[in-house]
C-alpha cells in the first residue's frame, strides 16, 4: 500500500504518493492564452492527487507551439492561474506549475512569422505540432519547419524567460514549479547529440549540453528556491525525432548536478507505448545513487507497479496520466480496486467542459444509476 501512504516532498506534506502527470488539454481563453474557471474546475476535481503538476505552460510569447495552451508571462495569465491554484488549494490539494519552451517543436503561427529557435537549425523530422487558425478551424496537425540556431543573446533571454516564469508561477499560487526538460522540446534539444550539433560551450560534450538545463535550474531556484524546483527528464523517449546514443549517460550526468543543487525532485517520463523500451533496472539503481532527492516516475504505471517501483526504493511518487482524465477521483478508485472509466480521444485538445470536465466520480455515477433505477421503479 506504499502507493497511498502520505510523503514529505521537500518542505510539502502530500496525502499520498500519487502525482496527476501533466496533460496538455488546451482549454484556455482567448485571446491571450489565459487560465480560466473551467481549468480551475478540472483541476479542483482532481485534488486528491497528492500533487497535480499542470500541463505545460509557455514562459513567453515565442515558447509555444500548440494552440490554446496557457501562458504565465503575463497579467492576465497569472491572474487566472490564481483561480486554478485557490480552487486546488481549497479542495485540499498540491499542485506545481509545469513550465516550458519548445524550442523547434513549433510553428512560424505561434513566432510571429518567424522560424522556431533551437540549439542548432535541424527540423525534427516527421514532428507535428496542432493548430486552430483561420485555415484550420477544426484544429489540424502541421509539420514543424527547421528552426534558427541560437545565439547567446537568445539563450540568456530564455534562461531570464524560465526565471521570471518561476517568480511568476510563485506569484500566482503554485506550491513550486516543475522545469519541463524532456519529451523533445527546447531543454531535451539541448541534451542530445542529434538536435544539438553546436561547437560552442553548449555543445559538444556532455558537460557542456547539461549547461543549458542547469543554468535554467541555477536561475530559477536563485529565485524561488530550490526547494521548489523539479525537473522533468526523457532518457528513453525518442519520439520527436529524438533519438540519441548518449541521452542516458548525459542525463546520469545531469541528476548528479541536480541532485548537488538541491532541486525538490526529478521526475522521469518513461515511454509508454506498446512496444516503448523497458527501463533497465541498471539505470534505476544508478539514477538512485546519483540523485539523493525524490525521484517521480511515470509512464503507463497501475498500483502494482507503483508499489513495485517505490518498495524497491527506485522513486518516491508515481505519476498518472490518462486515468486521470476520466476518473478525476483516480486515487479513491486506485485504492478501493474499483473499475476505471476509459476516456474519450475526441475533446482531448481543445474545445469545452465536455470530455474535461464532465466525468464523474465513481460515487456520483452510482447515484447516477441509482436515480436511474428509481425512476424505471417509479
Amino acid at each position: 500500500m506504499s502507493l497511498f501512504m502520505s510523503y514529505k516532498l521537500a518542505s510539502l506534506a502530500l496525502n499520498n504518493r500519487i502525482v496527476m502527470a501533466p496533460m496538455t488539454r488546451a482549454r484556455t481563453t482567448q485571446p491571450g492564452n489565459i487560465p480560466n474557471d473551467l481549468m480551475a474546475q478540472y483541476y479542483a476535481q482532481r485534488a486528491s492527487a497528492g500533487l497535480i503538476i499542470t500541463e505545460a505552460t509557455q514562459i513567453s510569447d515565442d515558447s509555444q507551439g500548440y494552440s490554446f495552451t496557457p501562458g504565465v508571462y503575463t497579467a492576465e495569465q497569472i491572474e487566472g492561474w490564481k483561480k486554478v491554484t485557490a480552487a486546488v488549494h481549497q479542495a485540499g490539494g498540491k499542485i506545481f506549475n509545469q513550465i516550458w519552451h519548445v524550442g523547434r517543436v513549433s510553428h512560424p503561427i505561434f513566432q510571429q512569422g518567424n522560424a522556431p529557435i533551437a540549439p542548432s537549425a535541424i527540423a525534427p523530422v516527421g514532428t507535428k505540432v496542432w493548430i486552430v487558425d483561420e485555415a484550420h478551424p477544426e484544429g489540424q496537425m502541421v509539420d514543424c519547419p527547421e528552426p534558427k540556431a541560437m545565439v547567446q543573446a537568445d539563450i540568456d533571454r530564455v534562461v531570464a524567460d524560465f526565471a521570471q516564469a518561476g517568480v511568476n508561477a510563485v506569484a500566482a499560487g503554485f506550491d513550486g514549479i516543475e522545469i519541463h526538460g524532456g519529451n523533445g522540446y527546447l531543454i531535451d534539444q539541448f541534451l542530445r547529440t542529434n538536435s544539438n550539433h553546436r561547437t560552442d560551450a553548449y555543445g559538444g560534450s556532455q558537460e557542456n549540453r547539461i549547461r543549458f538545463l542547469l543554468e535554467i535550474v541555477q536561475a530559477v531556484s536563485a529565485k524561488i528556491g530550490a526547494n521548489k524546483v523539479g525537473v522533468r527528464l526523457a532518457p528513453y523517449v525518442t519520439f520527436k525525432d529524438m533519438a540519441c546514443p548518449e541521452i542516458v549517460d548525459t542525463i546520469l550526468l545531469a541528476a548528479k548536478h541536480l541532485s548537488a543543487l538541491g532541486v525538490a525532485y526529478l521526475h522521469l517520463s518513461e515511454a509508454d507505448w506498446d512496444d516503448a523500451p523497458k527501463v533497465p533496472e541498471s539505470f534505476r539503481v544508478e539514477l538512485r545513487r546519483v540523485f539523493k532527492d525524490s525521484i517521480i516516475v511515470a509512464g503507463r504505471y497501475d498500483v502494482a507497479r507503483a508499489n513495485e517501483v517505490i518498495d524497491n526504493g527506485y522513486a518516491d511518487l508515481v505519476a498518472f496520466g490518462r486515468p486521470f482524465i476520466a476518473n478525476p477521483d483516480l486515487p479513491y478508485r486506485l485504492m478501493h480496486q474499483l473499475p476505471l472509466s476509459a476516456f474519450d480521444k475526441g475533446p482531448l485538445f481543445g474545445g469545452s467542459a465536455a470530455g474535461y470536465t464532465d466525468y464523474p466520480t465513481h460515487n456520483e455515477a452510482l447515484r447516477a444509476v441509482i436515480r436511474s433505477d428509481d425512476d424505471e421503479v417509479a
